[in-house]
């Protein structure tokens, strides 16, 4: 059990939450919850004490503790499989010692005895079969076996999130705090991640941008908002409309409250100097009685993401024939032909790797095919979100300064109502572009194509930096968009929402499926994706 006892945390004159008291007990999955900015990681980093409360209030933990760790860089020296086991610090620490008695060539009776102890230690950490089970995790994520004893040096920087991960999930922990723990998963690992933390039984707290995911694994979300930290039971969806419900309760009571207190304002002024003066008090003690109940400003925000085109497209897109596409010997898509028909909608999954982003920049010229065709519509112009926002949002300027340098003929006032709508309203759209959150250059980027009014849009992996409300305001605006999309990403409900086309890279080659996600799913049934009716 996790038991927070009257913590508080701000910066400045901001308060993130105040005199939080709130437990996490074994055998329950929380979901930690709120927009960008709320608090989440802060109070996480309160759980696992890197930093303290803002007051005196406690944290009490259990022994063993797993904590995603989010310096990817700090294990490069080490083993892969190594990396992953240090996850039970009692486990490494006696290996450790053991380790450095055993290269003595002589042991004191003092040392003899603490070697016995080491080894009842570690037979009762599971440490004899430490690498089997840390093998186990590894090829769960996605890293095979005769990488396992490569040293983390050697992984690109996404598979070393994913090594960090595994150290996590070790060695059984009575805990699991889990920041953002499918960032760099795709989809079959993430599937994996699921199933594991469903059979888990300690406390697991974590954070998600990932709402399928949350509702998948969820058993209670504990949301940041109003200064304070309250548990829903159940998942994310539920836990929506538990909110939405309490607060619809408190403004229609607050409504009645008002009603009859201005019934009992008018019977005041008509008698306050009259003959009725008990009545009059008793209606003022009964005005006092009916006060309405504070109603908190909620953090919730959400912005209005609705997508536009000037003039449509011609109504065949785009040709695609015999496209094929590869680096170093190794070949990432050939023979794609595709035939896309405008409001066409094409996803694109896979693992991390494979080619997705590298089949986006072929279509769209800024590199070139091995072999193949690629043929647009005379009318076709595109908005393009990258990866990798920095290219695009240099530093030196402001929020406001960088839109209106795309502005054609809207207006300084245009431009400010599209950020007011993207959530830099007031000074907030002044903030200087070095400053932005991935959040905030996230949804400038899309402030962009907002404004551009291309019939295409193509976005590669706009999730990543997105809260929930965001993610959610994307999928709304792109599925109610006339033109046509193509959009990476690994979020599930998006693509469900979204799709209506699926260019799947899959071991057997990339799968050009006309149809929805689940359409695809049942004409590609893939038994680690469909387990337990998550897909």
């Amino acid at each position: 059990m996790i038991i927070v006892n009257e913590v508080s945390k701000g910066y400045g004159s901001r308060t993130l939450f105040d005199n939080v008291s709130v437990k996490f007990s074994p055998g329950y999955r929380y979901g930690l919850t709120g927009p960008n900015g709320a608090g989440k990681s802060t109070f996480m980093k309160i759980l696992t004490g890197e930093i303290e409360p803002t007051n005196s209030g406690t944290v009490s933990r259990p022994r063993k503790v797993g904590v995603l760790k989010q310096n990817q860089f700090a294990y490069d020296n080490e083993r892969i499989i190594d990396t992953v086991v240090m996850g039970n610090e009692i486990l490494w620490s006696a290996f450790k010692e053991r380790d450095a008695l055993c290269e003595l060539s002589e042991l004191t009776e003092e040392q003899m005895n603490r070697l016995g102890e080491l080894e009842v230690i570690i037979a009762d950490e599971n440490g004899y079969s430490a690498e089997m089970e840390a093998a186990e995790i590894l090829r769960g994520i996605g890293i095979p076996d005769e990488e396992h004893e490569n040293l983390m040096s050697t992984l690109a920087t996404d598979y070393k999130f994913r090594v960090l991960l595994a150290q996590a999930l070790f060695g059984e922990p009575d805990a699991l705090l889990l920041d953002e723990p499918t960032n760099h998963l795709d989809l079959e690992s993430i599937h994996w991640l699921e199933d594991f933390l469903w059979e888990y039984k300690g406390v697991l707290i974590v954070i998600s941008h990932d709402r399928h995911f949350l509702n998948s694994v969820c058993t209670h979300i504990a949301d940041i908002d109003y200064d304070t930290i309250i548990n829903y039971p159940g998942n994310y969806d539920d836990m929506v409309e538990h909110k939405m419900q309490a607060r619809q309760s408190i403004e229609s009571a607050n409504r009645d409250k008002a009603k009859k207190i201005a019934q009992l304002q008018d019977f005041v002024a008509r008698f306050a100097a009259g003959q009725r003066s008990s009545q009059v008090q008793s209606r003022k003690k009964e005005m006092e009685r009916l006060a309405p109940q504070e109603l908190k400003r909620s953090n919730i925000q959400r912005p209005f993401i609705r997508f536009e085109q000037e003039k449509p497209s011609g109504r065949e897109v785009l040709v695609v024939r015999d496209l094929a596409k590869g680096f170093d010997g190794r070949t990432l898509f050939k023979g794609l032909n595709l035939d896309l028909i405008r409001g066409e909608k094409v996803a694109i999954v896979g693992s991390n790797g494979v080619g997705k982003t590298t089949l986006l920049r072929c279509l769209i010229g800024e590199i070139p095919p091995d072999e193949g065709t690629i043929k647009w519509t005379d009318q076709a112009t595109w908005s393009y979100y990258p990866q990798d926002y920095h290219d695009e949002i240099k530093p030196g300027s402001t929020a406001l300064d960088w839109l209106m340098a795309y502005m054609v003929d809207e207006g300084h006032q245009y431009v400010r109502g599209l950020l007011g709508k993207m959530l830099f309203s007031g000074d907030e759209s002044l903030k200087a572009t070095e400053a932005l959150s991935g959040g905030e250059a996230a949804r400038l980027l899309m402030a962009r194509m907002m404004m551009q009014k291309n019939p295409i849009l193509i976005l590669d992996e706009p999730t990543n930096h997105l809260d929930l409300e965001s993610v959610s305001a994307l999928a709304e605006g792109l599925s109610t968009f006339p033109g046509t999309v193509f959009v990476v990403t690994h979020d599930r409900d998006l693509i469900s929402q979204v799709a209506t086309r699926i260019l799947s890279f899959t071991k057997n080659g990339l799968i050009n499926f006309n149809g929805t996600y689940d359409e695809y799913l049942e004409a590609h049934p893939q038994k680690e994706l469909a387990k337990k009716g998550k897909w």
